[in-house]
């Protein structure tokens, strides 16, 4: 029986869309504009298995007058705490700079107290006598909400005030300003704004678009299920085929996979046919959930962020590229539905 050979790179793009730039995105962005003079420090939060795709340039372009921290989220699904991982990290930290970056997991006392120092560092170099105004701002479904509420749970031992979700779009206005940290010498405290999520004007390729679906950061409904399965299918062979072998053996076809999970799991439709679409996401919320490996999905190097800010550019990454995209994206779904 000859060996598996994974496919060395994705073939399905043609018909991924690259867009997923909202109303209540534009005008959350404008919203957090007009907020920023009261705001003393911008945590951005970007997901640790996409460090480039996550990247929003619409932050650094409109609110890049504030000192930022940038806080990658969601660690404990993409690291396995190794000395690789450490290195990557070390390029991501680069990339960043002078803006200071940290890991985090939410679910850990320890990284959420690390983001807790910097920002108690940070209010006490202030000099305003009403408090720190922080703002958390990142692309939809990064765990900007699990965030402050972890922040306000590790610090003030208080219940979560922000509401989250497995989904873009939980939080669409902007909130009123949530207490994170008790003041000192006199000082009001430390409060934190959370704010809706911001894509991307227009995504450069396919493919990043395919990372950001995989990881939840646009709704499941944008890409079918099935190709995002098919395009995790891909990670995971080059990774490790054994990631799935509780489903079946080692294959490059995403329906093989599905049919087998969804046999075992009794997802099957009248006639005892398997019910794809459902398994797709199953099979995808298992990897979102870290249950089939911790992996990151782009490629980190030196040269990586100057190519990913390149392509941006060629690309327009403006509103107006966005709307474009927008209505090519509205007029296809009408084609394709008549």
């Amino acid at each position: 029986m000859a060996a598996f050979v994974p496919r060395p790179v994705y073939p399905h793009l043609s018909s991924i869309p690259r867009s997923y730039f909202l109303g209540h995105h534009a005008a959350g962005l404008s919203k957090m504009k007009g907020l920023l003079a009261s705001i003393d420090l911008v945590i951005e939060c970007r997901d640790y298995r996409t460090p480039l795709v996550s990247r929003n340039p619409l932050f650094e372009h409109n609110l890049g007058e504030r000192p930022r921290l940038i806080v990658y989220t969601k660690q404990d699904l993409g690291s396995n705490f190794s000395t690789a991982d450490k290195q990557r990290e070390k390029i991501v930290e680069k990339w960043n700079a002078p803006s200071p970056s940290l890991f985090s997991d939410v679910k850990s006392r320890i990284a959420t107290s690390k983001i807790l120092e910097f920002i108690k560092a940070q209010a006490k170099s202030s000099n305003s006598l009403f408090g720190t105004r922080l703002m958390v701002v990142g692309m939809p479904n990064v765990g900007k909400s699990s965030l402050l509420n972890a922040l306000r749970n590790v610090s003030l031992g208080k219940k979560k005030a922000a509401r989250t979700g497995d989904q873009p779009g939980v939080t669409r206005k902007i909130g009123t300003s949530v207490k994170i940290m008790d003041g000192e010498e006199g000082k009001e405290g430390v409060y934190l704004i959370d704010t809706p999520g911001v894509f991307v004007p227009y995504v450069p390729d396919a493919e990043s678009m395919l990372k950001l679906a995989l990881c939840g950061n646009v709704k499941d409904t944008i890409v079918p299920p099935t190709t995002i399965a098919d395009y995790l299918l891909f990670h995971l062979n080059l990774q490790d085929p054994k990631l799935y072998a509780h489903f079946c053996e080692p294959t490059n076809d995403i329906f093989v996979v599905l049919e087998a999970l969804a046999r075992k799991q009794g997802r099957l439709k009248k006639g005892g046919l398997p019910d794809f679409e459902s398994s797709a996401l199953q099979f995808v919320q298992r990897w979102r959930a870290g249950d089939m490996g911790r992996f990151i999905l782009d490629q980190v190097s030196e040269a990586a962020l100057d190519e990913r800010m390149r392509a941006l550019e060629s690309m327009g990454g403006s509103m107006h590229q966005a709307r474009k995209a927008a209505k090519q994206i509205k007029k296809e779904s009408y084609l394709h539905a008549t």
